[in-house]
């Protein structure tokens, strides 16, 4: 049911409504004392803002579910039917169990990266998962986690370090992808971050992200914490959302390193993440700390060419305060007055970089 007060129509479960039907109740001594319904509404809009000033919750923007992607409650992972998968342009193949297993790397192409170290394609049981399992062999990452290669190899150690402290969380820390980060962390040693960090910070970044401003993104499901588009060739409209899917879904779910991504971004975004990141207006200036090209400078982490999913996630985090590690004092000012939408541009225009 509605309120119908020929200024506005109110909802029977706004607060404002519920005050306003309570009054109506009351006495006729209490309401004479209204003078009139002007009056009336200007008080229990006052009351109605004070109340909303004094919850937390309210004008501050929820993570963005499209970037924070969680695994819906009933989601189970397919059943391994002992088959041999297999991917273009290698002769390695690997059964779906050694596929899920955190304690194994798959090198589909060991000809495109350097040995990895055994933290890398092993880990170390039982604590420390492969490395390679989640940020695939030479690094590239994936929607639900980062890209590690290219990486500035203190960067690397120092974000294991407030892992390790709990300096760095998430603002959904039910997230498995960070959950296996914290609890890894605290059981690696310090040479086994610095030989992950030293081979990861050797190889260099691929461009692996085709961005593409659209008003309609294909219809998309969650699997494995991140989205993947629907075989069904539905759209819908994109909103102000970025939808990150896998060109080719079975490549990116066997690990393989040279899995490809579409990110689907709002028409526009690109040039208002452009004017954003160069401004020095609502936010400074990006290139002053990751370099005019956004590729790094000294121990500062490039982030052209980056999932914009991972980005907004950071600077979310970065906001409000679920990231606070070293770095977090030189970021502050950057994201203290960016909305999810300002967010939602600059990684745009980021992933839309060659890295």
């Amino acid at each position: 049911m509605k309120i119908r007060t020929g200024l506005m129509v109110l909802s029977l479960a706004s607060p404002l409504a519920i005050m306003l039907t309570t009054v109506a109740r009351a006495p006729l001594k209490m309401r004479l004392r209204v003078k009139s319904f002007a009056a009336l509404l200007l008080v229990m809009s006052c009351v109605a803002s004070a109340l909303a000033v004094r919850s937390p919750a309210q004008g501050q923007e929820a993570p963005p579910p499209w970037a924070y992607v969680m695994n819906p409650p009933d989601f189970k992972p397919s059943p391994d039917d002992g088959s041999l998968r297999r991917v273009p342009d290698s002769s390695a193949a690997f059964t779906l169990t050694q596929l899920r297993d955190l304690f194994f790397a798959p090198d589909w192409h060991p000809g495109d990266h350097p040995p990895m170290p055994q933290i890398v394609a092993l880990g170390r049981k039982p604590d420390v998962f492969a490395c390679g399992v989640c940020h695939r062999a030479d690094g590239p990452g994936g929607p639900e986690n980062a890209g590690m290669s290219g990486l500035p190899k203190a960067y690397i150690m120092q974000q294991m370090a407030d892992f390790k402290s709990g300096a760095r969380k998430t603002s959904l820390p039910e997230r498995v992808p960070s959950k296996l980060m914290s609890s890894l962390s605290k059981a690696a040693t310090d040479a086994e971050v610095e030989a992950a960090a030293e081979y990861f910070s050797a190889l260099k970044p691929k461009a692996i992200i085709r961005v593409i401003e659209t008003d309609t993104v294909p219809k998309t499901y969650v699997t494995g914490w991140h989205l993947a588009a629907t075989k069904t060739g539905e759209k819908e409209p994109i909103g102000q959302r970025i939808i990150e899917v896998p060109e080719d879904l079975e490549r990116f779910v066997s690990r393989d390193a040279r899995s490809r991504f579409i990110a689907y971004v709002p028409i526009g975004s690109i040039q208002n993440g452009q004017a954003l990141a160069s401004s020095g207006g609502k936010t400074v200036q990006c290139g002053i700390c990751h370099g005019p090209d956004l590729k790094g400078l000294g121990s500062i982490p490039g982030i052209a060419g980056r999932s914009p999913s991972y980005i907004v996630r950071q600077l979310y985090d970065f906001k409000h305060g679920a990231r606070a590690g070293a770095g977090s004092a030189l970021m502050k000012p950057s994201v203290e007055k960016l909305t999810v939408d300002d967010m939602l541009s600059l990684a745009a225009y980021a992933a839309s970089l060659s890295p």
